[in-house]
Protein backbone atom coordinates (compact mmCIF):
# COMPACT_ATOMS: atom_id res chain seq x y z
CA UNK A 1 0.00 0.00 0.00
CA UNK A 2 2.69 2.42 0.88
CA UNK A 3 4.62 1.69 -2.42
CA UNK A 4 1.73 3.66 -4.10
CA UNK A 5 2.02 7.07 -2.71
CA UNK A 6 3.78 9.29 -3.40
CA UNK A 7 7.46 9.92 -2.23
CA UNK A 8 10.11 13.08 -1.90
CA UNK A 9 12.64 9.77 -1.38
CA UNK A 10 11.83 7.95 -4.17
CA UNK A 11 11.35 11.38 -6.49
CA UNK A 12 14.84 12.55 -5.17
CA UNK A 13 16.35 8.97 -5.91
CA UNK A 14 15.01 9.09 -9.88
CA UNK A 15 16.57 12.70 -10.27
CA UNK A 16 19.86 11.88 -8.65
CA UNK A 17 19.63 9.32 -11.27
CA UNK A 18 19.26 11.73 -14.23
CA UNK A 19 22.09 13.76 -12.23
CA UNK A 20 24.21 11.07 -12.88
CA UNK A 21 23.42 9.88 -16.19
CA UNK A 22 23.97 13.56 -17.54
CA UNK A 23 27.68 13.16 -15.66
CA UNK A 24 27.90 10.33 -17.71
CA UNK A 25 26.55 11.09 -21.03
CA UNK A 26 29.30 14.80 -20.98
CA UNK A 27 28.76 15.17 -24.21
CA UNK A 28 24.83 15.55 -24.52
CA UNK A 29 25.57 17.54 -21.57
CA UNK A 30 27.90 20.03 -23.18
CA UNK A 31 25.76 20.58 -26.09
CA UNK A 32 22.79 21.48 -24.33
CA UNK A 33 24.89 24.11 -22.43
CA UNK A 34 27.35 25.05 -24.67
CA UNK A 35 25.17 24.79 -28.07
CA UNK A 36 22.65 27.63 -26.73
CA UNK A 37 25.39 29.96 -25.30
CA UNK A 38 27.14 29.46 -28.36
CA UNK A 39 24.19 30.54 -31.14
CA UNK A 40 23.13 33.41 -28.01
CA UNK A 41 26.93 35.00 -28.73
CA UNK A 42 27.01 34.15 -32.39
CA UNK A 43 23.44 35.78 -33.60
CA UNK A 44 23.00 38.11 -31.25
CA UNK A 45 25.94 40.11 -32.64
CA UNK A 46 25.47 38.88 -36.23
CA UNK A 47 22.04 39.54 -37.24
CA UNK A 48 20.99 43.15 -38.38
CA UNK A 49 17.95 44.10 -39.91
CA UNK A 50 19.14 47.20 -41.12
CA UNK A 51 22.18 46.98 -43.31
CA UNK A 52 24.66 49.35 -43.87
CA UNK A 53 27.95 49.99 -46.08
CA UNK A 54 26.59 48.18 -49.04
CA UNK A 55 28.93 47.49 -52.27
CA UNK A 56 27.99 50.49 -54.55
CA UNK A 57 29.38 50.91 -58.12
CA UNK A 58 29.06 54.38 -59.49
CA UNK A 59 28.52 55.67 -63.49
CA UNK A 60 29.21 59.48 -63.15
CA UNK A 61 29.47 61.41 -66.13
CA UNK A 62 29.44 64.30 -64.92
CA UNK A 63 32.59 65.21 -62.72
CA UNK A 64 31.01 68.86 -61.57
CA UNK A 65 31.02 70.20 -58.14
CA UNK A 66 27.33 69.43 -57.84
CA UNK A 67 27.74 65.26 -58.50
CA UNK A 68 30.86 65.45 -56.42
CA UNK A 69 28.69 66.71 -53.36
CA UNK A 70 25.88 64.37 -54.12
CA UNK A 71 28.55 61.32 -54.16
CA UNK A 72 29.78 62.38 -51.08
CA UNK A 73 26.37 62.50 -49.27
CA UNK A 74 25.73 59.12 -50.13
CA UNK A 75 28.67 57.77 -49.01
CA UNK A 76 28.60 59.55 -45.49
CA UNK A 77 24.95 58.48 -45.53
CA UNK A 78 26.49 54.71 -44.20
CA UNK A 79 24.54 52.82 -46.53
CA UNK A 80 26.59 53.44 -49.72
CA UNK A 81 30.06 51.74 -49.97
CA UNK A 82 31.42 53.10 -53.39
CA UNK A 83 33.36 49.62 -54.36
CA UNK A 84 33.19 49.60 -58.35
CA UNK A 85 33.59 52.45 -61.20
CA UNK A 86 31.65 51.27 -63.91
CA UNK A 87 32.37 52.96 -67.62
CA UNK A 88 29.28 51.83 -69.34
CA UNK A 89 25.71 50.40 -68.58
CA UNK A 90 26.37 47.25 -69.77
CA UNK A 91 29.13 46.89 -67.81
CA UNK A 92 27.13 48.31 -64.25
CA UNK A 93 23.79 45.64 -65.48
CA UNK A 94 27.05 43.08 -65.03
CA UNK A 95 27.89 44.06 -61.77
CA UNK A 96 24.20 43.76 -60.44
CA UNK A 97 23.40 40.58 -62.29
CA UNK A 98 26.58 38.59 -60.44
CA UNK A 99 25.76 40.36 -57.46
CA UNK A 100 29.15 42.12 -56.69
CA UNK A 101 27.45 45.26 -55.71
CA UNK A 102 23.96 46.10 -54.58
CA UNK A 103 23.50 49.25 -55.93
CA UNK A 104 24.66 51.29 -58.89
CA UNK A 105 24.88 55.16 -58.93
CA UNK A 106 24.00 56.51 -62.30
CA UNK A 107 24.66 60.56 -63.20
CA UNK A 108 23.91 61.67 -66.34
CA UNK A 109 26.83 63.93 -68.45
CA UNK A 110 23.91 67.34 -68.00
CA UNK A 111 23.65 66.49 -64.62
CA UNK A 112 25.03 70.11 -63.53
CA UNK A 113 24.14 72.01 -66.10
CA UNK A 114 20.28 71.21 -65.86
CA UNK A 115 20.28 71.76 -62.40
CA UNK A 116 21.48 75.14 -63.15
CA UNK A 117 18.79 75.44 -65.13
CA UNK A 118 16.63 74.19 -62.48
CA UNK A 119 15.41 72.08 -64.72
CA UNK A 120 15.52 69.08 -62.02
CA UNK A 121 18.29 67.03 -63.57
CA UNK A 122 17.25 63.18 -63.07
CA UNK A 123 19.66 60.69 -60.74
CA UNK A 124 18.95 57.00 -61.08
CA UNK A 125 19.36 54.48 -58.60
CA UNK A 126 19.65 50.95 -59.77
CA UNK A 127 19.38 48.30 -56.62
CA UNK A 128 19.94 44.72 -56.84
CA UNK A 129 16.12 44.25 -55.08
CA UNK A 130 16.02 40.06 -55.19
CA UNK A 131 16.21 40.85 -51.39
CA UNK A 132 14.31 43.90 -50.71
CA UNK A 133 14.79 43.83 -46.63
CA UNK A 134 18.63 44.50 -47.87
CA UNK A 135 17.69 47.19 -49.85
CA UNK A 136 14.78 48.62 -48.20
CA UNK A 137 16.49 51.27 -45.58
CA UNK A 138 18.98 52.31 -47.70
CA UNK A 139 16.68 53.89 -50.73
CA UNK A 140 14.72 55.26 -48.14
CA UNK A 141 17.80 57.18 -47.03
CA UNK A 142 18.53 58.30 -50.36
CA UNK A 143 15.13 59.70 -50.82
CA UNK A 144 16.17 62.22 -47.96
CA UNK A 145 19.13 62.82 -49.22
CA UNK A 146 18.35 63.98 -52.73
CA UNK A 147 16.01 66.65 -50.92
CA UNK A 148 18.52 68.17 -49.01
CA UNK A 149 22.06 67.48 -50.06
CA UNK A 150 22.62 70.23 -52.49
CA UNK A 151 20.96 73.23 -49.87
CA UNK A 152 24.71 74.29 -48.59
CA UNK A 153 25.70 74.76 -52.68
CA UNK A 154 22.32 75.96 -53.66
CA UNK A 155 22.83 79.36 -52.01
CA UNK A 156 22.59 82.92 -53.18
CA UNK A 157 21.42 83.55 -56.56
CA UNK A 158 20.96 79.93 -56.64
CA UNK A 159 18.72 79.41 -53.68
CA UNK A 160 15.76 79.84 -56.25
CA UNK A 161 16.43 76.25 -57.70
CA UNK A 162 15.26 74.84 -53.86
CA UNK A 163 11.96 73.30 -55.57
CA UNK A 164 9.53 72.39 -52.87
CA UNK A 165 9.49 68.78 -54.83
CA UNK A 166 13.58 69.18 -54.52
CA UNK A 167 16.37 69.95 -57.00
CA UNK A 168 17.07 66.40 -58.19
CA UNK A 169 14.52 64.37 -60.24
CA UNK A 170 14.64 61.08 -58.25
CA UNK A 171 14.32 57.68 -59.99
CA UNK A 172 14.51 53.85 -58.39
CA UNK A 173 15.15 51.28 -60.54
CA UNK A 174 14.59 47.30 -58.47
CA UNK A 175 15.77 45.31 -60.80
CA UNK A 176 14.50 41.22 -60.82
CA UNK A 177 11.79 42.35 -58.01
CA UNK A 178 10.49 45.48 -58.82
CA UNK A 179 7.57 45.05 -56.81
CA UNK A 180 9.19 44.25 -53.59
CA UNK A 181 7.80 41.01 -53.38
CA UNK A 182 8.30 39.45 -50.56
CA UNK A 183 7.70 35.74 -51.95
CA UNK A 184 9.92 35.83 -54.78
CA UNK A 185 13.14 36.29 -52.06
CA UNK A 186 11.60 33.91 -49.76
CA UNK A 187 10.22 30.75 -51.78
CA UNK A 188 13.46 30.34 -53.98
CA UNK A 189 15.44 30.45 -50.63
CA UNK A 190 12.94 27.90 -48.95
CA UNK A 191 14.54 25.47 -51.54
CA UNK A 192 17.88 25.79 -49.52
CA UNK A 193 15.89 25.44 -45.91
CA UNK A 194 14.11 22.61 -46.36
CA UNK A 195 16.85 20.42 -47.89
CA UNK A 196 19.42 21.37 -45.27
CA UNK A 197 16.82 20.59 -43.04
CA UNK A 198 15.58 17.05 -43.85
CA UNK A 199 18.59 15.86 -45.45
CA UNK A 200 21.37 16.56 -42.76
CA UNK A 201 18.87 15.59 -39.99
CA UNK A 202 17.32 12.16 -41.55
CA UNK A 203 20.57 11.15 -42.40
CA UNK A 204 22.54 12.55 -39.37
CA UNK A 205 20.41 9.25 -37.94
CA UNK A 206 22.12 6.86 -40.33
CA UNK A 207 24.81 5.36 -38.77
CA UNK A 208 24.06 6.33 -35.42
CA UNK A 209 20.44 3.62 -35.67
CA UNK A 210 22.71 1.53 -37.68
CA UNK A 211 25.14 0.79 -34.33
CA UNK A 212 21.88 1.43 -31.47
CA UNK A 213 20.30 -1.52 -33.72
CA UNK A 214 23.33 -3.69 -33.25
CA UNK A 215 23.56 -3.96 -37.34
CA UNK A 216 26.20 -2.12 -37.50
CA UNK A 217 28.85 -4.94 -36.57
CA UNK A 218 27.45 -6.82 -39.64
CA UNK A 219 28.16 -4.09 -42.08
CA UNK A 220 31.34 -3.57 -40.87
CA UNK A 221 32.01 -7.44 -40.92
CA UNK A 222 31.38 -7.37 -44.69
CA UNK A 223 33.91 -6.15 -47.37
CA UNK A 224 32.03 -3.35 -48.36
CA UNK A 225 34.46 -0.24 -48.84
CA UNK A 226 33.37 2.55 -45.89
CA UNK A 227 33.10 4.99 -48.93
CA UNK A 228 30.96 2.41 -50.27
CA UNK A 229 28.76 2.61 -47.50
CA UNK A 230 27.72 6.01 -47.11
CA UNK A 231 27.80 6.68 -50.88
CA UNK A 232 25.11 3.76 -50.00
CA UNK A 233 23.22 5.83 -47.71
CA UNK A 234 23.17 8.59 -49.96
CA UNK A 235 22.31 8.12 -52.78
CA UNK A 236 18.07 7.32 -51.94
CA UNK A 237 18.10 10.10 -50.09
CA UNK A 238 19.04 12.61 -53.64
CA UNK A 239 16.09 10.96 -55.12
CA UNK A 240 14.32 12.00 -52.08
CA UNK A 241 15.86 15.53 -52.40
CA UNK A 242 15.12 15.88 -56.12
CA UNK A 243 11.50 15.51 -55.37
CA UNK A 244 11.71 18.37 -52.63
CA UNK A 245 13.24 20.80 -54.95
CA UNK A 246 10.45 19.50 -58.10
CA UNK A 247 7.61 20.37 -55.36
CA UNK A 248 9.01 23.66 -54.43
CA UNK A 249 9.96 24.65 -57.75
CA UNK A 250 5.70 23.68 -59.01
CA UNK A 251 4.41 25.33 -55.70
CA UNK A 252 6.73 28.34 -56.71
CA UNK A 253 5.41 28.80 -60.17
CA UNK A 254 1.14 27.85 -59.76
CA UNK A 255 0.94 29.11 -56.31
CA UNK A 256 3.19 31.76 -55.42
CA UNK A 257 4.19 32.78 -59.42
CA UNK A 258 7.60 33.42 -58.62
CA UNK A 259 9.25 34.01 -62.56
CA UNK A 260 11.51 31.71 -63.72
CA UNK A 261 13.72 33.27 -66.14
CA UNK A 262 16.59 31.27 -65.91
CA UNK A 263 17.47 27.31 -67.03
CA UNK A 264 16.04 24.95 -64.52
CA UNK A 265 18.08 21.92 -66.02
CA UNK A 266 21.14 23.94 -64.51
CA UNK A 267 19.31 24.40 -61.33
CA UNK A 268 18.45 20.39 -61.00
CA UNK A 269 21.83 20.00 -62.02
CA UNK A 270 23.35 22.23 -59.16
CA UNK A 271 20.87 21.04 -56.77
CA UNK A 272 22.39 17.58 -57.11
CA UNK A 273 26.50 19.38 -55.51
CA UNK A 274 24.12 21.00 -52.66
CA UNK A 275 22.19 17.49 -51.83
CA UNK A 276 25.29 15.77 -51.49
CA UNK A 277 27.37 18.35 -49.32
CA UNK A 278 24.36 18.27 -46.92
CA UNK A 279 23.52 14.43 -47.16
CA UNK A 280 27.36 14.34 -46.08
CA UNK A 281 27.38 16.65 -43.46
CA UNK A 282 24.86 14.29 -42.07
CA UNK A 283 26.59 11.38 -42.39
CA UNK A 284 29.59 12.81 -40.93
CA UNK A 285 27.41 14.04 -37.56
CA UNK A 286 26.26 10.03 -37.29
CA UNK A 287 29.75 8.53 -37.04
CA UNK A 288 30.63 11.64 -34.87
CA UNK A 289 27.49 10.91 -32.18
CA UNK A 290 27.04 8.15 -29.88
CA UNK A 291 23.77 7.99 -29.87
CA UNK A 292 20.40 9.07 -31.97
CA UNK A 293 19.93 12.43 -29.70
CA UNK A 294 23.23 13.72 -29.97
CA UNK A 295 23.32 13.12 -33.77
CA UNK A 296 20.04 15.37 -33.79
CA UNK A 297 21.29 18.05 -31.92
CA UNK A 298 24.36 18.49 -34.42
CA UNK A 299 21.98 18.81 -36.97
CA UNK A 300 20.15 21.28 -35.33
CA UNK A 301 23.68 23.27 -34.38
CA UNK A 302 24.11 23.18 -38.45
CA UNK A 303 20.79 23.95 -39.61
CA UNK A 304 20.35 27.14 -37.44
CA UNK A 305 23.54 28.82 -38.52
CA UNK A 306 22.62 27.94 -42.05
CA UNK A 307 18.94 29.80 -41.83
CA UNK A 308 20.11 32.62 -39.81
CA UNK A 309 23.88 33.51 -41.42
CA UNK A 310 22.85 32.68 -45.09
CA UNK A 311 20.85 35.51 -45.88
CA UNK A 312 17.48 33.61 -46.02
CA UNK A 313 15.83 35.77 -43.19
CA UNK A 314 18.33 38.74 -42.67
CA UNK A 315 20.32 40.39 -45.16
CA UNK A 316 23.98 39.11 -45.64
CA UNK A 317 25.62 41.91 -45.85
CA UNK A 318 24.22 43.52 -42.86
CA UNK A 319 26.49 41.28 -41.09
CA UNK A 320 29.69 41.80 -39.49
CA UNK A 321 32.98 41.06 -41.43
CA UNK A 322 33.05 37.45 -39.18
CA UNK A 323 29.90 36.52 -39.85
CA UNK A 324 29.98 36.83 -43.43
CA UNK A 325 32.94 35.00 -43.26
CA UNK A 326 31.27 32.03 -40.80
CA UNK A 327 28.64 32.10 -43.31
CA UNK A 328 30.45 32.19 -46.57
CA UNK A 329 31.37 28.54 -44.98
CA UNK A 330 27.97 26.90 -44.95
CA UNK A 331 26.42 25.67 -48.15
CA UNK A 332 23.36 27.04 -47.65
CA UNK A 333 25.09 30.67 -48.70
CA UNK A 334 25.91 29.60 -51.74
CA UNK A 335 23.04 27.93 -52.65
CA UNK A 336 20.64 30.46 -52.03
CA UNK A 337 22.58 33.06 -54.20
CA UNK A 338 22.20 30.21 -56.94
CA UNK A 339 18.73 29.68 -56.94
CA UNK A 340 17.50 33.39 -56.50
CA UNK A 341 20.52 34.55 -59.86
CA UNK A 342 18.87 31.36 -61.86
CA UNK A 343 15.21 32.01 -61.19
CA UNK A 344 14.95 35.66 -60.75
CA UNK A 345 18.11 37.17 -62.56
CA UNK A 346 18.59 34.37 -65.30
CA UNK A 347 22.34 33.54 -64.37
CA UNK A 348 24.00 30.53 -66.42
CA UNK A 349 26.89 28.82 -65.58
CA UNK A 350 29.52 31.76 -65.55
CA UNK A 351 27.75 33.78 -63.62
CA UNK A 352 26.84 30.98 -60.86
CA UNK A 353 30.95 29.70 -60.94
CA UNK A 354 31.88 31.58 -58.29
CA UNK A 355 29.38 29.69 -55.74
CA UNK A 356 29.69 26.20 -57.08
CA UNK A 357 33.59 25.94 -55.60
CA UNK A 358 32.60 26.22 -52.01
CA UNK A 359 30.03 23.60 -52.50
CA UNK A 360 32.59 21.28 -53.91
CA UNK A 361 34.91 22.06 -51.20
CA UNK A 362 32.51 21.53 -48.40
CA UNK A 363 31.55 18.26 -49.98
CA UNK A 364 34.88 16.96 -50.17
CA UNK A 365 35.70 17.58 -46.82
CA UNK A 366 32.55 16.62 -45.32
CA UNK A 367 32.93 13.54 -47.29
CA UNK A 368 36.38 13.13 -46.03
CA UNK A 369 35.65 13.32 -42.62
CA UNK A 370 32.95 10.98 -42.94
CA UNK A 371 34.93 8.07 -44.37
CA UNK A 372 37.93 8.61 -42.04
CA UNK A 373 35.33 8.76 -38.97
CA UNK A 374 33.52 5.62 -40.12
CA UNK A 375 36.23 2.89 -39.32
CA UNK A 376 36.11 4.17 -35.69
CA UNK A 377 32.70 4.41 -35.09
CA UNK A 378 32.51 1.24 -32.93
CA UNK A 379 35.35 2.52 -30.56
Amino acid sequence: MSASRFTLHRLWAIVLKEFIQMKRDRVTFGMMVGIPLMQLMLFGFAINSDPKHLPTALRAADQGPFARTLVAALSTSGYFTLTHEAATEAEAHRLLQLGEVQFVINIPEDFSRRLLRGERPSLLIEADATDPSATGPALNAVRAIADHVLDRDLTGPLARLRAKAGPIDLQLHAHYNPENITQYNVVPGLMGVVLTMTMVIITALAITRERERGTMENLLSTPVRPFEVMLGKILPYIVVGYIQVTLILVAAHFVFHVPMIGSLLLLYAVSLLFIAANLAMGITFSTLAKNQLQAVQMAFFFFLPSILLSGFMFPFRGMPEWAQWVGSILPNTHYLRIVRGILLKGNGLTEIAPHLWPLLAFLVVAMAIGVKRYRQTLD
